[in-house]
């Protein structure tokens, strides 16, 4: 999918709301999100070995559906503190609040709906939308917490449950299902074959009956913190 192979040369600074080591640093003098494995922390239901995998994962799913720009390129990467996921740096619009669009279920954001609902995310916050400044484009980050095996989806895009995925959105599939093979490749390899048997059977069931899932009744719906 893409030949990038970061190699962080310093780190600038960190954010120091995220839960896992979330740096700034430079790579070939561009800005980048660098997160290396040694920074992530233990969870009960994700092998943190796997979240900058699951990271690169989300980024070639959203290619894959047609959404090249959606989630910024991320690769796996080198840096001061070891190997991780590297991600280019988005200059987001400080203006911008997704919340009213979000309550509204506005159509721009279908796109990372699906997304959400193909990688199976467990962590779809507000913050986690952002507006590009210099473009004005959206984009979609943090994606650690994807592609579980289990039914795992927490987003704050429920306003769209029981909906049909728009035509033009719906087409996206039919992309996806080209190029699956390459993805459960990586999933297998990268994540097991659990999770790659549980994104090829989320692809051909969306695919199938193209609608977004309603909230379960059996676990939290929202991901918390929600923003």
């Amino acid at each position: 999918m893409t030949a990038w192979r970061p190699v962080v040369d310093s780190v600038v600074g960190r954010f120091s709301a995220a839960s896992n080591a979330t740096l700034l640093g430079w790579a070939g003098g561009d800005p980048v999100i660098y997160k290396p494995h040694r920074g992530s922390r233990p969870l009960h239901d994700f092998d943190a070995s796997t979240l900058a995998a699951r990271e690169v994962l989300a980024y070639r799913v959203a290619v894959a559906l047609g959404f090249d720009s959606l989630v910024p390129e991320t690769a796996f990467g080198d840096g001061p503190l070891g190997p991780g996921a590297v991600q280019r740096w988005v200059d987001p619009d400080p203006g911008f609040d997704p919340v009213p669009m979000i309550i509204d279920s506005d159509p721009v954001l279908w796109p990372i709906a699906l997304l959400d609902t193909v990688a199976n995310n467990a962590d779809r916050k507000v913050g986690h939308i952002l507006r590009c400044r210099a473009t004005g484009g959206w984009r979609a980050i943090d994606h650690g917490l994807t592609f579980h095996p289990d039914p795992k989806l927490r987003t704050v895009l429920w306003g769209f449950a029981g909906r049909r995925f728009p035509g033009s959105i719906e087409a996206s599939l039919s992309s996806l299902q080209a190029r699956m093979p390459g993805l459960l490749t990586f999933a297998e390899q990268h994540l097991g074959p659990a999770e790659a048997e549980a994104l090829d059977q989320r692809a051909i069931s969306l695919l199938a009956d193209p609608l977004h899932p309603d909230p379960p009744a059996d676990r939290p719906a929202l991901p918390w913190p929600p923003y």
